[in-house]
């Protein structure tokens, strides 16, 4: 653009899901709940395993860790979509567009950096039993998450500059629900080559290089587990990694079909579709699946709901 004629856009409109009041009054009350379960299955997930001493492991301080990380990622668009619903404005700010598309990437980049670390711990617990605790002792564990967060923000600095620095001249509408990097750079009025460039390479690196280094500790898991002796053993060994492998399953298989694939062959509502699944469902079952299928964490949940009712009744009973 040489044209001194144009106006840099200072907000922009998400379509979000349009529809009748009525669908938008189902849609709001189906986000709410879901928020609302998923905030409160996360802080339990992160209250159960610091209060309880038999969750005082390395598997469950990377799953707080992974817990706090989804609070996060559902924080940073469910919100906006709530308050969007209700008052009927779906605007946001240039800069609050570009910093919830930070906040976005930045949350989902650490997050399966996170899940690449928990699937090499469950690699060493299970292939490596006699040395786990000197290879992922706690000093390690806490450099790993650290790790995962600097490589995180590190990741998506570059793009997030190049983005920031755009001209956006109009339209301004973007088509989704929340600002997503790939739709917003569509509405630049500038040369966006260099900044799809760096996003597809930075995208597709963080995607398959995590789920590499996951894909190839679970070869090595589901090797020794089919040469553990006897079918107790192999139960055994699978349970420990399998609700970790049913997330990682969930949050690759949706973020794959987003970036990986061209955009031109996908669909409007099924990029939706994925979005909503990656960013919105992922941390409302996360909870579900680590808990319903932990005996440790079933156990340590029935003695703080027994505590909490012994204690209610102590107080209604007097001195």
């Amino acid at each position: 653009m040489h044209s001194k004629n144009w106006t840099q856009v200072t907000e922009f409109v998400l379509i979000a899901f349009p529809g009748s009041w009525s669908l938008q009054i189902i849609l709001f009350l189906g986000l709410l709940v879901t928020y609302m379960v998923t905030i409160l299955g996360n802080l339990l997930i992160i209250v159960l395993s610091c209060s309880d001493h038999r969750l005082q492991t390395q598997m469950y301080f990377f799953l707080r860790n992974l817990s706090l990380l989804e609070l996060g990622w559902v924080s940073v668009v469910v919100p906006k979509m709530l308050v969007s619903i209700l008052t009927k404005d779906y605007s946001i700010s240039f800069a609050g567009c570009i910093l919830q598309s930070y906040l976005y990437i930045l949350l989902a980049t650490t997050d399966y950096f996170l899940l690449a670390v928990m699937s090499l711990d469950r690699y060493l617990a299970i292939s490596r039993p006699l040395h786990y605790e000197t290879l992922m002792n706690g000093p390690i564990c806490v450099r790993l998450v650290i790790a995962s967060w600097i490589a995180g923000f590190l990741w998506v600095l570059s793009p997030t500059i190049l983005m920031a620095s755009l001209p956006f001249c109009g339209p301004n509408v973007i088509d989704h629900f929340f600002c997503d990097s790939w739709p917003l750079m569509r509405l630049s009025c500038g040369n966006t080559q260099l900044l799809e460039l760096v996003a597809f390479i930075l995208s597709t690196a963080a995607l398959l290089g995590s789920l590499g280094l996951t894909s190839v500790s679970y070869v090595c898991i589901f090797v020794t587990v089919f040469r553990a002796p006897t079918a107790k053993e192999r139960r055994k060994a699978f349970s420990t990694c399998a609700s970790h492998l049913a997330v990682v399953v969930i949050a690759y298989g949706g973020s794959i079909f987003l970036y990986i694939r061209t955009s031109e062959s996908q669909s409007k509502s099924l990029k939706k579709g994925a979005s909503a699944l990656v960013c919105i469902i992922t941390p409302l079952l996360n909870p579900f699946i680590f808990s319903l299928r932990n005996d440790k964490v079933k156990q340590a949940l029935g003695d703080a709901l027994r505590w909490h009712r012994n204690i209610s009744a102590s107080r209604f009973s007097g001195p």
